[in-house]
């Protein structure tokens, strides 16, 4: 697993402070960009089948609580900066769960794109090229963890 520069880690953190603690909002804008980028993602979302306009998903009871989970796991990646590979186990899972429900790696790609948008939003002239590419990079080592578990589980599919 990569590691991420004292910089990234500062830089990461300090965007964190203000955004973690109000999750959800934040995570919505995500999701929004998300399904802009690529509405066919939302059909991955089984609980609600009815969605129109997608607005009406974003505020189900259900998305939202999705939409906690994954504001956590970005919470727990910034929680654990200094020592990313701890979370190799539950990342491997999270990819495997994601390879189960029909989620491709190339979405992983869209997320990073609707994360980085979420972060231009909130943080407004704070977010700068630096803090863009510190996010950048923990995501990316985020992704191939979760990727290589997507990839085991693909594997497991076809014994």
């Amino acid at each position: 697993m990569e590691k991420l520069t004292e910089k990234d880690k500062e830089l990461i953190r300090g965007s964190w402070e203000s955004l973690g603690k109000n999750k959800v909002p934040h995570g919505v804008v995500m999701f929004s960009r998300l399904f802009e980028l690529e509405p066919a993602l939302l059909n991955l979302f089984h609980y609600n089948t009815n969605c129109s306009p997608t607005q009406d998903c974003l505020s189900s009871p259900e998305f939202l609580d999705h939409v906690t989970k994954v504001m956590l796991v970005i919470d727990a990646a910034v929680s654990h900066l200094d020592d990313l590979h701890t979370l190799e186990d539950f990342l491997l899972n999270l990819g495997k769960k994601h390879q189960a429900v029909g989620v491709n790696t190339q979405s992983f790609t869209v997320v990073g794109e609707s994360l980085l948008y979420m972060l231009q939003c909130s943080l407004g002239h704070g977010y700068t090229g630096p803090l863009r590419q510190a996010w950048l990079n923990m995501y990316t080592i985020v992704v191939a963890a979760m990727s290589r578990g997507w990839a085991k589980n693909g594997e497991h599919k076809t014994d």
